[in-house]
C-alpha cells in the first residue's frame, strides 16, 4: 500500500522575519483587524473570496479555523504585523499540494499600508520558507488582469508570467481574465546565487 505524500510541516508553526515584518501565525486577537482592513472595497475586490461588506464573525471563524489547516498539513497562513508598533497589516498564505510538492501564493495588504514594498518583502521571506524550509519543487500565484500592481510583486520575486485564464473569475458578477506566474525550485536557487554574488562583488574592497 502507497503512503500518501505529505509535506513536513514544522510544529508548531514557525514565524518568520523580514527586515520590517514578523510573519506569524494568526491570532484570535486579529480579528477586528482582519475585519476592517480585508473588508475594505479596493481590497475585497481582487481577491476571489474576501466578501465585501464583511460580516461580522467571519473573521473570527476565519483564524479559528486555521490551526486545523495547518495540522492536516493544507495551509500555512501568517498574519504580517509590522515589527514597529505591532501594528497587523495584512495576510499571505501558501495553500499546499502534496501530491505535487507545490503550492499556490495568496496574500492581502490593509489599504493604508499600499505602495510601500511590504508585499514583495513579505512574500520572498515566504518564498524562502517554500523552497528551503518546506523543499517544494515549484510556488505559483495569479492575479486579476486589472490588477497590474500584484503582477509586478510577482515579477519582483523572480515569478515567471505562465498563462492568462480568460474569463476564468466572476467577481461580483463580472467574468474577468486570470493571470498566472509561477517560479520553480531551481529558479530560486539561481536567482538566491545571483544575488549572493552581486552581494559580495558589491562588497568587495575596490
Amino acid at each position: 500500500m502507497n503512503t500518501p505524500p505529505s509535506i513536513a510541516l514544522p510544529q508548531p508553526q514557525a514565524a518568520l522575519q523580514t527586515a520590517r515584518m514578523l510573519l506569524r501565525a494568526h491570532a484570535p486577537s486579529d480579528a477586528p483587524e482582519v475585519q476592517r482592513l480585508a473588508g475594505e472595497r479596493d481590497v475585497a475586490s481582487t481577491t476571489r473570496l474576501i466578501p465585501h461588506p464583511y460580516p461580522d464573525g467571519l473573521a473570527e471563524q476565519w483564524i479559528a479555523s486555521l490551526p486545523a489547516m495547518y495540522e492536516r498539513g493544507e495551509a500555512v497562513h501568517f498574519a504580517l504585523a509590522l515589527k514597529e508598533g505591532g501594528d497587523l497589516i495584512g495576510s499571505i498564505r501558501l495553500t499546499l499540494s502534496p501530491v505535487d510538492q507545490h503550492a499556490e501564493m495568496g496574500y492581502w495588504i490593509g489599504l493604508p499600508f499600499w505602495n510601500n514594498g511590504y508585499c514583495t518583502e513579505a512574500a520572498a521571506a515566504v518564498l524562502t520558507y517554500a523552497f528551503e524550509t518546506l523543499a517544494l519543487e515549484r510556488v505559483y500565484a495569479h492575479y486579476l488582469a486589472r490588477n497590474p500592481a500584484s503582477g509586478r510583486v510577482m515579477a519582483k520575486l523572480g515569478m515567471t508570467q505562465e498563462g492568462v485564464l480568460r474569463h476564468h473569475r466572476c467577481k461580483w458578477g463580472q467574468f474577468e481574465d486570470l493571470i498566472v506566474c509561477g517560479i520553480l525550485r531551481g529558479e530560486y536557487l539561481a536567482l538566491q546565487k545571483a544575488r549572493t554574488r552581486k552581494r559580495t562583488k558589491k562588497a568587495a574592497p575596490a
